[in-house]
């Protein structure tokens, strides 16, 4: 397998070749560029017409020597940027400056395609501009984030992919809220595709909730339950007719007192073992019989459960679609 070639960063000197070489290069699509447009105003009868009105020397020498054999002029600039695409591969390929020997046509796909000797392929050739920016932004000749047109640029592309993307996601969830409204059995689908399958997954993990849930809540007020059960027993026993009666017997008041201690300690040791054995395997046991019992009760789908789980989904989105359609872009440049 072969190794993975990295690309080096290139030391000044040659990073300053390459601009002198993109700056050539950039004179030759400029004059090319001008060249067609020129040969393109000079097929137009009026202008041609002035232009020999105004200058009949040059207007003779241009038709004779240029425009004759515009033809070959402009293979000739071909030829110059084909030699510059093939001479910018080999030196990626020198470089090691991508993953693949094959990579560098790809990655510049604009000078491939400005080789093509047609119209709209000519065009093109101008994009060897945005290269020689980025490399002049590299070598820190240039701060292109400072240029009012960046900024406007940036602005505006902000806003552009803002918009697109607010509006595809609200198409899609406009097609959601349709499809939901269509469909007479999405709730039904709903517990039978996705709750129905993971049935013993939920009822396992709500048991071990509410044993977590109810072992914390214990042992952080433990002190304050148990004072609550001795108040409880206290209350209960004092509104008891029994206990009244058995304070007016000789020595009752004491024995009164000692059977509502024992039966207080008898409480908390009651409130405390039950919350003890929630922990235990027995309650969890004894828990997940009565989840599983009770569960496909629970999730019984009648004509009335599909229309308010339709009514939630479709509501749901609808707030998604509004916050969506928020433009967020006129808080940032207002």
């Amino acid at each position: 397998m072969p190794s993975r070639r990295v690309s080096r960063p290139l030391s000044p000197g040659l990073e300053r070749l390459h601009l002198v070489w993109d700056l050539l290069i950039i004179v030759l699509v400029v004059v090319n560029l001008a060249l067609l447009l020129f040969d393109a105003l000079f097929l137009l009868g009026p202008l041609n017409a002035a232009f020999a009105a105004v200058a009949p020397g040059l207007h003779g020498i241009y038709d004779r020597h240029i425009h004759e054999n515009f033809v070959e002029i402009d293979l000739l600039f071909v030829a110059l940027f084909v030699l510059d695409v093939l001479l910018g591969w080999a030196v990626a390929i020198a470089e090691r400056r991508y993953h693949r020997w094959f990579f560098y046509p790809f990655v510049h796909w604009y000078d491939v395609l400005g080789c093509i000797p047609v119209g709209g392929f000519r065009l093109l050739r101008i994009l060897r501009v945005i290269s020689l920016l980025g490399r002049l932004q590299r070598l820190g000749l240039i701060d292109v984030r400072r240029w009012r047109l960046y900024a406007v640029y940036t602005k505006y592309y902000d806003i552009f992919f803002e918009e697109l993307s607010d509006r595809v996601a609200i198409r899609l969830l406009g097609n959601m809220q349709e499809q939901i409204r269509s469909n007479d059995s999405f709730s039904t689908r709903v517990v039978d595709q996705v709750v129905m399958p993971r049935k013993q997954q939920l009822i396992h993990e709500l048991t071990r909730r509410l044993e977590e849930m109810t072992g914390n809540a214990y042992a952080r007020n433990r002190d304050d339950t148990m004072r609550y059960v001795s108040s409880l027993v206290s209350r209960t026993v004092a509104e008891s007719q029994e206990m009244k009666r058995l304070r007016r017997l000789p020595m009752g008041d004491t024995l009164a007192r000692s059977m509502e201690a024992s039966m207080s300690d008898l409480a908390c040791r009651l409130v405390h073992e039950a919350m003890v054995g929630l922990r235990s395997p027995e309650f969890t046991a004894l828990v997940e019989r009565l989840a599983d019992s009770g569960f496909d009760t629970w999730l019984q789908v009648d004509e009335h459960t599909d229309r308010v789980t339709e009514q939630v989904l479709v509501d749901m989105l609808e707030l998604v679609k509004e916050q969506i359609a928020v433009k967020q872009w006129r808080r940032r440049y207002d």
